[in-house]
């Protein structure tokens, strides 16, 4: 540690700070524009000048290191002459355009200019003058010439983004921020470019112009988009959303969020929202009616199913990002009519996962343990599309030294240095972790378990095998095409073999906002009811839907959307028209996150309760109410709780820690080989949800351009095609047309397209078998 005087205060620092640090610990306040905590220092900016004695001028506080005995003044006549100077010139080619400037109100530049700026400007020559930029649908760059040229944004996209998608060209005042050739920012973080942004020259272009910042009121709630439980600021005016900003919790989030929970919001204005109950009639049409009158037809047509057809046949099914209230009353609905069909994993596809597992499945570990790490192994994700911030930490845990292994189905770039990877058609991933199990225990001189008898690992499976025995302090992680996948029992019971054999923790990156909440609320079968997998193949005679759009969000919406139009009563809880009309008997609009109070736990165990931070859109009610009352008007017992506080509370009492396990007892083995041309199908990141779904911004970003065929060049030879050939795609359910394009990243023997699109709606599965034929 060193010790340093700062305003008369004796501060002690580690060695290698800075005096801006020194100062922070003070509680000092240094003016700046260009550092940032998560960021390289730049010291481009200057505003920071600090008075050091002994030394002969000003120095920047951001990048000058502590020495012992070293005396600072922050706001002596010198310091403050220093900064006032600095100022002058920042503001000479500054544009007068606060008034209509979207960052007014919220200004670094502007807060600054009070403190530190002149009353009138000594510059009389012309401002110079930027051109605008197009960044995209999400990040407005339409008045460059505000810039201060901090190269904040170009350093988070270097460091935090992992890609450099902005850049400084020319020199002197001449300097400009760019992008590469005229290119969008297609970062799945780049919105956090906007918060770091200290004037407004980076604007949320969905947000500009529509409300001034003094005029949104602010409430904190929890993003639902992915299992990270990103902590948010929603910003509202007249009862609308208007702009998500992140809040920070060094834990969770630290201070991003990624674009995805930053624009969804757009989807929650959407046109499509159901804001009055409807029945739909026996001549199929729709009508609007009032609440008690959906509830009564509702109660009535589920009560009518259980006594024509057994409670066996009524089913639940819901989205991963129901709150954890609703979970345990549609948990605790479905058990009082006597079924034990219910299911939120609507992807999943493996029916003896249950029956392996021992608890609530989650990641293992704190997420703020993740940069700990010495290795990690990540098997089946698509990482940056499935959980871009777990892979923004894991990325700076890779530049710190940790050495990342990706065991995948697409060679995706993952913007991180990566130590080992292979990558394999979909079937083959439960041989590979056989293999490095097997060559983990040649490494330590073990014997394989006797299930893996025969198996002989290859080149790279003894190459990952030597990393992980290498480590201290390791984890093996499981992603969502892991835990989807038909052989995920035997993935998980490899998964736990490499882990014993190596000394790591086991985890999943878990799928959905709230999916070891649903684990925990029991919203799964616990005493032999059916999978969601199942109650889809197996059609039963009825359904109740929370949140869920089965098209898009099962894993074979075409059997989903089968088996529910052939039901007799379908009850669906929905905030959307669409998600529903086609198959529903009766759909009573419910709140999403933003419209009601709830409970989401994230994927390491940590329970995150909100309010609601908008009034209900119409008639619109809370989940839970809705399934409460739903629960009465069927005369069950239990359902007498006022609010939500009192349900979360009878899931989440006790140690929630002691709940949580990934340990199974299924058997380790080689798996099953699949045949034929398989299909790598990936989630396209602003599709993972019916949120983000109806976002507009979103939708018109590069993510989320129509999917195509993808194919290596062996396999495209193979079928006797070429690259940008128009191609009639096939499967089980099903067939497609899509352009062929040439992905070297997209291992032999298989196909990658997109699922959850309606583009690919008709090839069903995510798993099932392909034919490519030219069109």
């Amino acid at each position: 540690m060193v010790e340093i005087t700062i305003d008369g205060q004796k501060v002690e620092v580690p060695e290698g700070s800075m005096v801006m640090h020194a100062a922070q610990k003070a509680g000092l306040y240094v003016p700046h524009f260009c550092y940032h905590k998560k960021l390289s220092i730049a010291a481009n900016c200057r505003m920071c000048l600090v008075d050091v004695e002994k030394a002969p001028k000003p120095l920047p506080a951001c990048a000058t290191p502590v020495s012992s005995g070293m005396v600072v003044h922050t706001a002596s006549e010198k310091a403050i002459n220093a900064q006032k100077g600095v100022m002058e010139f920042l503001l000479i080619n500054h544009p007068l355009d606060c008034p209509i400037c979207d960052q007014g109100g919220e200004c670094q530049l502007q807060d600054l200019a009070v403190g530190y700026g002149g009353s009138s400007s000594r510059y009389t020559e012309e401002k110079r003058v930027v051109f605008h930029k197009n960044l995209g649908p999400l990040v407005s760059a339409e008045e460059m010439a505000r810039c201060i040229q901090c190269t904040r944004c170009v350093r988070f996209g270097q460091e935090i983004a992992g890609v450099m998608e902005l850049g400084m060209i020319n020199r002197g005042e001449h300097s400009e921020i760019t992008t590469f050739v005229g290119r969008a920012v297609e970062s799945e973080l780049s919105g956090n470019m906007i918060d770091i942004c200290p004037v407004g020259a980076l604007t949320s272009k969905p947000f500009r112009y529509s409300a001034r910042t003094w005029e949104l009121a602010r409430r904190k709630s929890v993003s639902p988009h992915d299992s990270i439980g990103a902590n948010v600021v929603v910003q509202v005016k007249n009862d609308r959303v208007m702009r998500v900003v992140p809040f920070e919790n060094e834990d969770v989030n630290e201070c991003w969020i990624s674009d995805r929970d930053r624009f969804a919001y757009e989807g929650l204005n959407s046109g499509d929202r159901l804001a009055v109950p409807m029945v739909r009639g026996e001549d199929g049409q729709w009508k609007e009616v009032e609440w008690a009158e959906a509830l009564e037809f509702a109660a009535a047509g589920l009560q009518r199913a259980k006594n024509s057809y057994g409670a066996g046949e009524i089913g639940a099914l819901a989205a991963q990002y129901a709150t954890t209230e609703e979970f345990a009353l549609l948990a605790r609905l479905v058990r009082a009519l006597g079924s034990d069909n219910i299911d939120f994993r609507l992807r999943q596809t493996d029916d003896g996962f249950d029956a392996a597992r021992s608890g609530a499945p989650w990641l293992g570990m704190p997420l703020a343990e993740v940069g700990k790490l010495d290795r990690v192994l990540v098997v089946g994700s698509f990482l940056r599309k499935d959980h871009p911030l777990l892979a923004q930490r894991l990325r700076q845990a890779a530049k710190a030294g940790t050495q990342v292994v990706l065991v995948d189905v697409a060679g995706d770039d993952p913007l991180m240095p990566i130590a080992e990877r292979i990558t394999v058609a979909p079937g083959a991933l439960p041989g590979v972790l056989a293999e490095i199990a097997v060559a983990l225990a040649q490494a330590k001189d073990a014997s394989a378990a006797p299930e893996l008898a025969g198996v002989q690992p290859g080149e790279a499976a003894r190459r990952v095998a030597a990393l992980l025995a290498e480590g201290e302090n390791g984890a093996v992680l499981l992603g969502n095409l892991a835990a989807q996948h038909p052989q995920a029992s035997t993935l998980a019971a490899n998964a736990q073999l490499i882990a014993q054999a190596a000394g790591c923790r086991l985890g999943y990156t878990v799928e959905g906002g709230n999916s070891v909440g649903g684990y925990l609320a029991e919203a799964v079968p616990v005493r032999g009811g059916k999978t969601a997998a199942r109650m889809l193949a197996e059609p039963l005679k009825s359904y109740i839907v929370l949140h869920a759009e089965p098209a898009l969000d099962a894993d074979n919406g075409v059997a989903a959307l089968e088996a529910l139009r052939a039901a007799q009563f379908n009850v669906a809880l929905t905030s959307y028209k669409s998600a529903a009309q086609d198959w529903a008997h009766v759909m009573l609009p419910i709140a999403p996150f933003t419209e009601t109070s709830g409970t989401f736990v994230n994927a390491e165990g940590r329970a995150q309760s909100f309010k609601g931070t908008v009034r209900a859109l119409g008639q619109t009610r809370p989940g839970w109410k809705v399934l409460r009352v739903l629960g009465n008007a069927l005369e069950l017992p239990g359902f007498d709780d006022e609010t939500s506080e009192s349900v979360r509370d009878a899931v989440l009492a006790g140690d929630i820690a002691s709940r949580l396990s990934n340990a199974v007892t299924a058997k380790p083995g080689a798996g099953a080989a699949a045949q034929g041309l398989q299909r790598v199908a990936d989630v396209p990141v602003y599709f993972s949800d019916a949120i983000a779904r109806r976002a507009d911004a979103l939708q018109a970003a590069p993510a989320s351009r129509e999917p195509d065929a993808r194919a290596n060049a062996a396999t495209i030879a193979g079928l006797g095609l070429a690259d940008g050939d128009r191609v009639r795609v096939k499967s089980a359910t099903g067939a497609i047309e899509l352009f062929l394009s040439l992905d070297d990243t997209v291992p032999a023997g298989a196909v990658r397209i997109s699922a959850a699109h309606a583009a690919t709606f008709a090839l069903g599965s995510a798993f099932e078998q392909l034919s490519v034929e030219r069109a």
